[in-house]
């Protein structure tokens, strides 16, 4: 596999060597048992997957790699590279500056672009619009891509089936760099409509079938469709692709209704389906998959609580939090700083959309068990931060470096 250039201040002097000696141990990746950290007192399950995945590493690689390449020009970033607030302010600290935030809104102005800036492509790629601006000033995008290649290969099999006439269904969240980067490129070879969850499915089910007025499809899915959406005849033939942050099961769940109403509106025998449905599971991201079936091996055990780490916006951070707060109190936060002492944690509460404090997290009784997973753009050195300061409430622990003996 290829190895990444990656700053050593990300990485951990406990975290890291954890994941080397698992992965050392499971190379086919058939374990998904949790790794004990057992300091007495309190105990810490760490998932077996979770932090750096292929595609944040290769970002990271080739955003560095720009920044002591160009030491005498302007550098900058269509976006967040990734959805985590310690390496986009490192590379601000950086001085790379942002043209767009997340959802698009100018920061800059793209006549301030010469030919001589370079910019960086974010990992969840950009639209085609964009790349076509940046060709424009005479800025070659591609020097320093950083899309990730799974981001990639949705586009290729949109492409694909695009090609063979199919309507192309993004499951993804409309607003998210991603979703936008794929949907652009999907619409250039095919029809294209982006569906959030499953109720927006159902909705569009109806449309499939003709039990709703086509009119009303314009209303239901304002801002998801492409140009030109025809949906009587748009919605004949359909394939799956995602946003690869997105819940596998949800995506999977999204495209088996949606292949049981075709079977069922046409009434195909098995060897028909294709005809009206294409087989897209290859698009699923496997560090996506990896992550989430980590957290549901780990929420098997048992806990006094959940830390989740990552950005707030971090897609595929806010699924393991869905999943994580369903059995034990979670507490979703983007760095070690935001334990503010061993009474108080402040943390990112999903459903109202803001931070809030909650008093006396920590268990009273011993020994403790903490779990902690954070999502795939979340450095090594924020977990171990988290960790060790949580370490530090308990007396009479067992040394670091005796309970790290066995890896």
């Amino acid at each position: 596999m290829k190895t990444f250039n990656i700053p050593d201040f990300y990485r951990s002097r406990i975290i890291t060597p954890i994941k080397e000696f698992r992965r050392k141990n499971d190379k086919l990746k058939r374990d998904y048992a949790p790794t004990l950290l057992d300091f007495g007192p309190v105990q810490f399950l760490i998932a077996r997957h979770f932090g750096f995945c292929y595609g944040v590493e290769n970002a990271i690689d080739i955003a560095y790699k720009a920044i002591a390449e160009n030491p005498d020009k302007r550098i900058f970033l269509l976006s967040e590279m990734i959805h985590n607030p310690d390496v986009n302010r490192d590379l601000l600290d950086r001085g790379v500056q942002f043209i767009m935030d997340t959802k698009g809104n100018p920061l800059i102005p793209w006549e301030a672009l010469t030919p001589e800036d370079i910019v960086i492509v974010p990992a969840f790629g950009t639209t085609v619009e964009n790349q076509q601006k940046l060709t424009e000033l005479g800025i070659n995008a591609y020097v320093y891509d950083t899309t990730c290649p799974f981001v990639e290969k949705v586009w290729n099999r949109a492409a694909q089936i695009g090609e063979k006439n199919y309507t192309i269904i993004v499951h993804g969240k409309p607003n998210h760099e991603e979703t936008r980067a794929t949907f652009s490129h999907s619409k250039e070879n095919a029809p294209t409509v982006v569906v959030e969850n499953m109720a927006q499915a159902e909705r569009l089910a109806e449309y499939m079938k003709g039990t709703l007025p086509t009119t009303q499809f314009f209303q239901d899915f304002q801002g998801q469709y492409s140009n030109g959406f025809d949906p009587e005849k748009d919605l004949q033939r359909i394939g799956v692709v995602n946003q690869t942050t997105m819940l596998a099961s949800d995506t999977q769940g999204i495209a088996d209704f949606l292949k049981n109403v075709m079977i069922k509106h046409y009434s195909l025998r098995p060897e028909q389906v294709e005809d009206r449905f294409a087989n897209t599971r290859d698009t699923l991201c496997y560090a996506t998959n990896d992550n989430q079936d980590a957290t549901y091996a780990l929420l098997t055990h048992e806990a006094d609580l959940v830390i989740v780490a990552g950005g707030y916006n971090s897609s595929n951070t806010t699924h393991l939090v869905e999943l994580c707060e369903q059995k034990f109190p979670t507490y979703f936060i983007e760095s070690v700083n935001k334990i503010l002492d061993k009474q108080l944690i402040r943390h990112f509460n999903l459903h109202s959309k803001e931070e809030i404090v909650t008093e006396n997290y920590l268990p009273r009784h011993t020994p403790a068990r903490i779990m902690l997973t954070c999502g795939a753009s979340c450095p090594d050195a924020v977990v171990e931060g988290i960790l060790t300061r949580l370490l530090s409430y308990f007396e009479g622990t067992k040394d670091i470096a005796e309970v790290m003996e066995q890896f």
